[in-house]
């Protein structure tokens, strides 16, 4: 029978959703997933789990201040969430309004911003920024982290400084790529001393990381593109590392997906720059990733899909059993995974 949306529900206590980031970040638990067993550990303890030659793939996107409060010429309310940047004074947003607005209606955000929306895309639309500055600098000075809605408390300064990996460099996600915020330079340092290898690449996660699959059937969900770009060095890294028989792991389902979309045969990846859709369910053929470090993911998200077809369905369902009895803090702020592929 094919897989529905509830064969990846899951009952998890509200206590466990992690609402403050470990301190230091490397003092996160890790649970670690081979086929056929489970252990217990900390992510501190992750250089001893890697060998000589294995290369880390990391994403490198910067969380930017996406969301933006403000009303309607009409009056009424709006939220909007920034899910990519077009170009010096043109966005792609989600707009919260209780009624859509049109082409041609004018916004007024953070009480200053004045923006027209030109044009709308699917349940997203176009807005242009009146002002001679970028709209990376108008979100810098006006906007707000956008915190998932599962965090219950308004971003602080702290949240500026923890919701962003320590290798964060290219502006442009609307949420951070969660499995690079256990890092710290220690356990960076151990890593280079190890004899492992770490490149990066970019995808910019986009607001669509939050939104919930709406229908049983999975083969009617479409994701929301996203952009990423592979790096000459990180493709040629990638092969490298898999002529030498080193593991490719890849540090967050982001890293996953994009690696995973330039694909063009084992081991091989296309640098350059792209654009992906990509739904990985169960059954789907991984070509580049052999080991995933990843956090825990909502029930019945495209990520636990993912990772469910990664480790195999039966498997991170006894995973995640085993992190709610051991109280593992689940989410953007909690633990995280290391995982290999399921044998196929």
């Amino acid at each position: 029978m094919p897989l529905t949306l509830d064969d990846f529900d899951y009952d998890l206590p509200r206590e466990l959703i992690a609402q403050r980031p470990a301190e230091p970040r490397s003092a996160s638990r890790l649970l670690r997933v081979t086929p056929g067993a489970i252990s217990d550990h900390l992510f501190s303890e992750l250089p001893g789990f890697l060998a000589a030659g294995d290369l880390l793939v990391c994403n490198d996107t910067r969380v930017i201040k996406a969301r933006l409060l403000g009303e309607k010429a009409t009056g009424g309310r709006i939220e909007v969430l920034i899910e990519r940047v077009l170009g010096a004074n043109e966005a792609l947003a989600q707009v919260r309004a209780s009624h859509a607005p049109r082409p041609g209606a004018r916004l007024r955000l953070a009480g200053c911003v004045e923006a027209t929306v030109t044009e709308r895309r699917g349940d997203l639309y176009v807005l242009r920024f009146d002002s001679t500055d970028s709209v990376y600098g108008l979100l810098d000075r006006h906007g707000s982290l956008p915190l998932p809605p599962y965090i219950g408390h308004a971003p602080d300064a702290a949240d500026e400084q923890r919701y962003q990996t320590l290798y964060a460099r290219s502006p442009g996600a609307v949420a951070a790529p969660t499995a690079g915020l256990h890092f710290d330079e220690r356990v960076l340092a151990a890593l280079r001393a190890k004899g492992v290898d770490l490149v990066h690449l970019t995808l910019h996660v986009g607001a669509g990381t939050f939104q919930p699959v709406r229908t049983q059937d999975l083969s009617r969900h479409r994701m929301h593109a996203e952009h990423y770009e592979i790096p000459q060095g990180t493709a040629a890294a990638v092969a490298e590392a898999r002529a030498r028989g080193g593991s490719i792991v890849a540090v967050g389902t982001t890293s996953v997906r994009a690696l995973e979309s330039a694909a063009r045969g084992p081991g091989e990846v296309a640098a350059g720059p792209g654009e992906t859709r990509l739904f990985i369910t169960p059954g789907y053929a991984f070509r580049i990733v052999d080991r995933l470090l990843t956090n825990f993911h909502l029930p019945k998200s495209t990520l636990l899909m993912l990772v469910s077809a990664f480790a195999g369905l039966d498997p991170i369902r006894r995973a995640y059993a085993h992190a709610i009895e051991q109280h593992y803090r689940f989410f953007s702020y909690g633990d995280a995974m290391l995982i290999d592929k399921m044998h196929r």
